[in-house]
């Protein structure tokens, strides 16, 4: 029997690791409704995943890295937040025979890349992972951003994975819709910045493949776009999980005002 198809997703990962402790950056239940979100992502999927396949905002490099370790380690890049929030444990384990394959998805579809072992989980893979997939018991492999920051190139990445969709694979892009940290601190977006950005944005993901693929990749001339972004890292994880969407629908899935801003989270399937 052929296995359903399992969407590809962007999903917001907070900040830090805001799920796991008491916030104090404005209201208390900032983070409420994206946890919510998070923690019942598994029921709009067909299945339970085989295996999650994550691109994190917080690992680029000059040549795509796939993480090929069996039990990765977790790396606590985040600053200033509570002691216990540096103990927290996600053991799920990693796949190095799925490493293998995407590495082998990418070669075919002229895509450098290195297996390595040595990067662990950073705070964009485990603290969502943590939340929606709490047993830890599917296994994770991370693969780095290219520094380039090219929506294309990061399309064409997420086209040469979509095969794995078929086989109750989930593809993960992980970030966050705005990341203009300024304007966060302040917890208030008096120019509406990230409305004009959000509302493109939803426009534009659930427009027809063509058009979609066509204005993300064109992202920076979207109203307020480098506002919302000074630098992009925190989107580029979309364009993966556009790019693996083949021509599926789009979809707004979430949405919500956190730290006095929109933020939104899209499937593709």
């Amino acid at each position: 029997m052929k296995e359903p198809r399992f969407p590809s997703l962007y999903i917001p990962h907070g900040a830090g690791p805001c799920f796991f402790m008491d916030w104090t950056r404005g209201d208390a239940g900032t983070w409420d409704k994206t946890e919510h979100w998070l923690r019942n992502i598994h029921a709009s999927l067909p299945q339970k995943p085989s295996a999650i396949v994550i691109f994190s905002a917080h690992w680029e490099a000059d040549i795509i890295q796939i993480n090929s370790h069996p039990k990765p380690e977790l790396i606590f890049d985040y600053y200033g937040f509570p002691e216990h929030t540096y103990e927290l444990t996600y053991p799920a384990p990693g796949s190095p025979a799925l490493a293998n394959k995407i590495q082998t998805l990418f070669t075919a579809a002229d895509i450098k890349s290195e297996l390595t072992p040595e990067h662990g989980f950073d705070h964009g893979t485990f603290v969502p992972l943590k939340v929606m997939f709490p047993d830890a018991d599917i296994p994770v492999v991370q693969v780095s951003l290219h520094s380039s920051l090219d929506p294309a190139y990061h399309q064409q990445m997420g086209a040469a994975l979509q095969s794995l969709r078929d086989e109750n694979i989930l593809i993960l892009g992980s970030g966050i819709s705005f990341h203009n940290m300024q304007i966060l601190m302040q917890c208030n977006d008096p120019g509406g910045h990230s409305i004009q950005f959000d509302t493109w944005l939803t426009k534009t993901c659930t427009d027809t493949p063509a058009a979609r693929k066509g204005g993300l990749a064109n992202w920076a001339q979207a109203p307020s776009a480098k506002i919302c972004h000074p630098r992009e890292e925190h989107l580029i994880p979309l364009m993966v999980a556009e790019g693996a969407a083949g021509n599926d629908n789009g979809s707004n899935v979430f949405t919500d005002n956190v730290m006095g801003v929109n933020v939104s989270a899209y499937q593709f399937s």
